[in-house]
């Protein structure tokens, strides 16, 4: 039976099928973006701390701006050489449309990497800092890991000096990272005390591990095994006796619901306890020799004697130096330390004198004393053109970021000024799209920081982790792309096994090109939207 509509419209709506369904699926989709722009306003309008202004390369976002237009207009002259029967001239706007796709996803690539490889800190006083970390060196030479990756310089160090693992939940990784680092100093890490359980209901104990037992994987999987083992059974003995405990206090209160007697109702545990079998939830092993182990800040919860990694494993030993270092800082912001000086009655200005950074670091002290008479310029430029209103306040004033954050083209700007450092016009491009060149920059420009750990509040790239700005940003842009993606590969298969299609009813391929030209248009639209948003804003 042949399914009716297809490539004939009907006669009480002109559409065919498939037209009906795309726009059955936009409005969907409308409903779906509008709530993530609506909750992008709401949070914007509602925040507590400083949004992130302009804080996106915008010469990216325009360039794919442009990149969509000119595909949607592509897909249209595709659909119109379809309408007048011109293969050739479809398969060539076609390929443009899908290489314009491929071109945003390639741009929105790097600008995903860039964010991806930068990291920021919010130091306890809320000032930021923003840049690259460096690697460790010795001798002037990459330190590296064990499996011969360099050592980032913002690693927590623990002089570790006993060990203790949650029995179901250890890291195989992290376990075998331990014993390679044990090996390198030659220090053994055994177990700390006999293990000494009762693996079967009615038997006696038996010795699972003795005492001075040498860390491995196999150890600790034989002790999970009997820890699992034990739960399973005793957690069938308390869930028989509490089933036999609410059966008894039902026949002892005839009529009574569960919640007039759940005070009532619980297990003797005193009487389980010769069936129950022996459970070992963590084990302990001792550092012969402390050994320094090394962990990324996501994967601990240091302490000043004991610290906690994310599978419940508890090293025991003191934390060693372990500041985060950035090779190159490309930013500094006092917008969130002085919202919150100001909120407490302190000014600006002292708020910044006493921060951490400027107490510990003159080149952070120097820059600042350079934007100072940057921005006194700016505001005397703003006076000369707008003026001042009847009260003798200035009509325009600078923004906050202008006024309390230095970003990578400040510092820029200061090295010519200052340093005298300059780069061409075709790098001053480059770092459009993939932000300062450090190298043509020099250090002079942007310095090394060094920031001790006990002073970072907390510390993460630029990912959604960050604030809600970038979490929104990525959520929308990144379902965007899916968007782009998924578009692009149907336009791609009309492209690529259309010809068949062509040749049996070419008004069948007109009218599929033409459903999916809505949905890139639709693509493009949202875009439109998002780009002032995100990089204008």
């Amino acid at each position: 039976m042949e399914i009716p509509y297809i490539f004939t419209p009907r006669k009480d709506t002109g559409l065919v099928n498939s037209k009906i369904a795309i726009w059955l699926f936009l409005a969907s989709e409308v409903m779906l973006f509008g709530g993530f722009f609506s909750a992008y306003v709401y949070l914007r309008l509602g925040a507590d701390y400083p949004w992130p202004e302009r804080s996106l390369p915008v010469l990216p976002g325009l360039i794919n701006t442009f990149v969509l237009i000119a595909s949607s207009v592509t897909v249209v002259f595709a659909w119109a050489a379809l309408k007048m029967r011109k293969w050739r001239q479809f398969q060539v706007y076609m390929a443009i449309t899908v290489a314009c796709a491929a071109l945003f996803m390639v741009l929105k690539g790097i600008e995903y990497y860039l964010k991806f490889h930068h990291q920021a800190v919010r130091l306890h006083d809320y000032s930021i800092v923003e840049g690259h970390l460096g690697y460790e060196k010795e001798d002037g030479k990459l330190v590296l890991d064990r499996k011969g990756h360099p050592i980032e310089e913002n690693m927590i160090r623990i002089k570790a000096e006993k060990i203790s693992f949650s029995t179901k939940r250890y890291h195989a990784a992290w376990v075998e990272e331990m014993l390679a680092e044990a090996s390198h100093h030659q220090a053994e890490i055994n177990l700390e005390a006999d293990i000494t359980l009762v693996v079967e209901e009615g038997k006696p104990a038996i010795e699972i591990a003795k005492a001075g037992a040498p860390l491995s994987l196999e150890l600790l999987n034989k002790i999970k095994d009997v820890h699992i083992a034990a739960l399973a059974h005793n957690s069938q003995l308390r869930t028989v006796a509490l089933r036999e405990a609410w059966k008894t206090a039902h026949e002892a209160n005839p009529g009574k619901k569960d919640r007039e007697l759940s005070e009532g109702v619980g297990i003797d545990m005193e009487a389980l306890k010769p069936s129950m079998l022996g459970e070992i939830p963590s084990v302990t092993f001792v550092v012969a020799s402390p050994v320094e182990l090394l962990f990324k800040p996501r994967d601990i919860k240091e302490g000043p004697s004991s610290s906690t990694l994310r599978d419940d494993t508890v090293i025991t030993g003191k934390m060693e130096d372990s500041p985060m270092v950035f090779h190159y800082v490309d930013a500094i912001d006092f917008q969130w330390l002085v919202m919150k000086a100001e909120k407490k009655g302190i000014a600006a200005e002292t708020a910044i004198e006493n921060s951490w950074l400027m107490k510990n670091h003159d080149f952070v002290r120097e820059a600042w004393e350079w934007h100072l008479k940057q921005t006194a310029k700016k505001q005397k430029a703003l006076n000369d053109r707008y003026g001042f209103k009847k009260d003798g306040t200035p009509v325009r004033v600078l923004t906050e970021k202008e006024l309390y954050r230095m970003g990578w083209k400040d510092l820029a700007e200061k090295g010519v000024d200052t340093k005298g450092v300059k780069i061409s016009g075709f790098d001053k491009l480059k770092e459009e799209f993939m932000g300062p060149n450090y190298d043509a920059r020099g250090n002079e420009t942007f310095e090394e920081l060094s920031v001790p750990r006990d002073q970072i509040r907390y510390a993460s790239k630029f990912t959604p982790s960050w604030n809600n700005y970038y979490a929104i940003y990525f959520t929308i842009t990144g379902l965007h792309g899916l968007h782009v993606i998924g578009g692009a590969l149907v336009l791609l298969y009309y492209l690529l096994f259309g010809r068949k299609m062509y040749l049996s009813n070419p008004e069948w391929l007109a009218n599929r090109v033409e459903v999916g030209g809505l949905f890139w248009h639709f693509v493009d639209l949202i875009w439109i939207f998002a780009f002032p948003i995100f990089y204008l804003m």
